[in-house]
């Protein structure tokens, strides 16, 4: 047995004194139980000093990681000083030890470090990009999926992920698009609870869970002109229909901690915002977890014009309810002396400081320190077989198949494929922007290498074309040789994976380089072949050049470690495609923003007559997406009747049930996303023209039929109307379909 330091002797005589037995009712992580640590928090409090408290309240960065502006901090001193309570961008079972080392065994009390870590589509094993799985609409995958993202971090000593990002985002020139789950409200909200499920699990106090972090709150995804970082303005409408409620379903699912947003928000930085984070969060929500800054967002309050030095920010901060500071160093310079100069009050700093350790008790660190801090498992671990089947898995249900004229897919293993395109060999960008600690060169699978699961290296005849950027066209024509010899064309292209994510916004959002241009050159030199575009991007893209010159078009966003396999189980149909937009595809950037569930003005286009005069329209293109929400081929068919429902009226406490029945019309087996919408036609604030309100993944054989029933109340149809959440009575149109595109030829009434 190792001898015990006189701090370790002392740090266990103070874990008895707190802890005292443990029982598996500590261990539940569920708002009942949460008294259980209240006492063993006031007993540490009672004994730390403000700057140890203040401590807490601090986090920095190691060297694991670039994700903001380089900060030179001498964070080992500062641990040993009791100065540091978390750490971001560290990991490895021996990194987070060695560092945690320093806070248990060198420091008055000994208590331990947070070890977070931007875990946002997969640690070593890389799923695809947030929008791409969201296309997947399966709840239960995404859950999985971040189930075993928490696994793999957690074994390298994380505790804590800066994810699920839940802004809701309806511009594609915004980079971060591509993190979260795309421009609709009801679907983005279930799938929050589903990352928070997978993160979290049902005990934060076993050692494969990790806290989750909602974010960024809030309205980031707003910004003007989608411009990272930029300025947001919006009503309190908007606000609460819009941009709450994904943050709220995060809270409903016992999510642990929140993150600023960078943006300010009516005119106040979000990071000393205290209606959204006092008056909503806390207030009313009831949220309970602690809330941590976006990186140096406390500094950043002086150069938005709100805080007149980073001390004056530092106040601003923490009386806006914010508790920990990531990387600006304010806390740790300003707050002990805010709070002896009476600007601050101490209370403040004791809630802040509460949060932060209920945190640490709830994951166990206080019972072992070093409980994530495991090699062994940690080799066990990554990368387990298991783990990268899943991963094929959700590359391939979250393709979505754009186009698919006359049958061009699914490729056949007897024709010889051309190949030819930057991203075809490509195991870099292939991983996606916030790729983790995954092994982009070694580890990743290729398109190329997973089409040779299906045909002879001799069935592929391969050109790169040309590259991502630039306009060297050097490389076309040994691309359109090789064109000319294969039976049929596959075109792999995109963004280079640092086009999206933070600090990535675009104001043209075509096909980056020479791209399109060898498009065109293939098509003219081999006019009677099929082109097949697989895409590998993180927003969406103007395609509409691309849809004239593909006979197929598929969308794999950036598909992770093994989205070679899965694109290709996807090329080949040993998957069928049921993916579908989360996000609408403009026609240009100029219809931007434009998503689905807009709202109808005093002067609609006429559907019989979309050019009339004065009307709200474009002159040079169609008002309509090139691809709508919800859209996604398959290579099946599938057909929706028999419509119904149970009554045409329901009262405020009656439901409604609708049904339909979708049957299997082609060729294939296959899935099909089943979605229910309705409209409010008059309500005392104006009303989306659509709105998503349920959804359901279904597997029908050729042939089979299903009947798929939902269930609308009162409470689906309520909405913000400046004053309080309310339903309305009156008219609704309702329809249940396989995408948005669709006219509504049904209502009820609800009085």
């Amino acid at each position: 047995m190792k001898t015990l330091t006189k701090t370790m002797l002392f740090i266990g005589i103070i874990s008895l004194f707190l802890l005292g037995c443990n029982t598996s009712e500590d261990k539940k992580n569920n708002s009942t139980t949460e008294t259980v640590f209240d006492a063993k928090v006031d007993s540490l409090m009672s004994l730390m000093t403000l700057q140890e408290k203040v401590g807490q309240m601090v986090m920095y960065s190691g060297s694991g990681a670039i994700t903001g502006p380089t900060v030179n901090t001498n964070f080992r001193t500062y641990i040993k000083e009791a100065n540091v309570g978390a750490m971001l961008n560290v990991y490895s079972a021996k990194a987070t030890r060695d560092l945690q080392k320093l806070a248990v065994e060198n420091t008055r009390l000994g208590i331990p470090l947070l070890f977070g870590y931007d875990v946002i589509h997969g640690f070593k094993t890389i799923f695809p990009i947030n929008l791409g799985l969201a296309a997947s609409w399966d709840l239960e995958d995404i859950e999985k999926g971040s189930r075993i993202a928490a696994e793999e971090a957690s074994a390298v000593g994380i505790h804590w992920t800066f994810a699920p990002m839940v802004d809701i985002a309806r511009d594609p020139r915004w980079g971060r698009i591509s993190e979260g789950m795309g421009e609709d409200v009801y679907l983005a909200s279930k799938i929050t609870r589903a990352y928070v499920r997978g993160f979290q699990g049902d005990d934060l106090s076993k050692t494969n869970t990790i806290l989750a972090c909602a974010k960024h709150f809030v309205g980031y995804g707003a910004a003007q002109a989608g411009r990272d970082y930029h300025t947001v303005n919006m009503g309190e409408e908007e606000l609460r229909n819009v941009y709450l409620p994904p943050f709220k379903a995060a809270v409903d699912e016992g999510v642990e901690t929140f993150m600023t947003a960078f943006n300010e928000i009516n005119g106040v930085p979000a990071t000393a915002n205290k209606f959204i984070f006092n008056d909503i969060l806390r207030d009313e929500w009831g949220f309970n977890g602690f809330v941590v800054t976006d990186y140096t967002a406390i500094n950043e309050l002086v150069p938005h014009g709100f805080a007149k030095d980073e001390k004056h920010a530092t106040k601003l901060a923490i009386e806006a309810g914010i508790d920990q500071d990531m990387m600006s160093s304010a806390n740790r310079l300003y707050l002990e002396e805010l709070v002896n100069e009476g600007e601050v009050d101490v209370a403040l700093v004791n809630e802040a400081c509460r949060r932060i350790l209920l945190a640490k008790f709830k994951l166990g660190l206080f019972d072992d320190p070093y409980k994530y801090c495991d090699e062994q498992r940690e080799k066990e671990t990554i990368y387990k077989p298991e783990f990268l089947e899943a991963a094929r898995h959700s590359a391939a249900i979250s393709s979505v198949l754009l186009k698919n004229d006359e049958k061009a897919l699914p490729l056949t293993s007897e024709k010889t494929i051309a190949l030819i395109g930057p991203l075809a060999k490509d195991k870099e960008n292939i991983l996606g922007n916030w790729g983790a600690a995954g092994d982009r060169r070694g580890k990743a699978i290729s398109v190329h290498q997973g089409i040779q699961e299906y045909v002879a290296d001799a069935k592929i005849n391969y050109a790169k074309g040309c590259e991502i950027e630039g306009d060297d066209e050097s490389g076309f024509n040994e691309a359109v040789n090789v064109a000319r010899q294969s039976d049929i064309v596959v075109m792999v292209m995109g963004e280079d994976y640092d086009m999206s994510g933070e600090a990535a916004s675009r104001t043209n959002i075509k096909l980056p380089g020479s791209q399109t241009k060898l498009i065109k050159r293939i098509r003219e030199a081999v006019p009677n072949k099929k082109i097949v575009l697989v895409l590998m991007n993180g927003r969406p893209l103007d395609l509409s050049e691309e849809d004239t010159l593909a006979d197929a078009i598929l969308e794999t966003w950036f598909p992770g470690t093994m989205g070679g396999n899965g694109v290709a189980d996807v090329l080949f149909g040993t998957y069928n495609p049921s993916g579908k937009l989360t996000v609408t595809f403009p026609r240009n950037v100029g219809q931007v923003p434009i998503y689905y569930n807009m709202k109808n003005t005093g002067r609609p286009i006429p559907a019989n007559n979309p050019k009339e005069d004065y009307k709200s329209n474009y002159l040079d293109v169609p008002n309509t997406p090139l691809y709508p929400f919800g859209h996604g081929l398959s290579y099946t068919t599938f057909e929706y009747s028999n419509f119904k429902m149970s009554t045409e009226t329901i009262g405020f406490s009656d439901t409604l049930k609708a049904s339909a029945t979708i049957t299997n019309t082609g060729d294939y087996d296959g899935h099909e996303v089943v979605q229910l919408y309705v409209h409010d036609k008059v309500g005392s604030i104006t009303r989306p023209v659509k709105e998503l309100k349920g959804f359901e993944k279904i597997f029908l054989k050729k042939g089979e039929s299903k009947t798929v029933s939902f269930d609308v109340t009162a409470e689906d149809l309520k909405f913000f109307n400046h004053e309080k959440f309310t339903v309305e009575p009156g008219e609704f149109e309702i329809a249940i379909k396989g995408s948005s595109d669709f006219d509504f030829e049904h209502t009820f009434t609800l009085e």
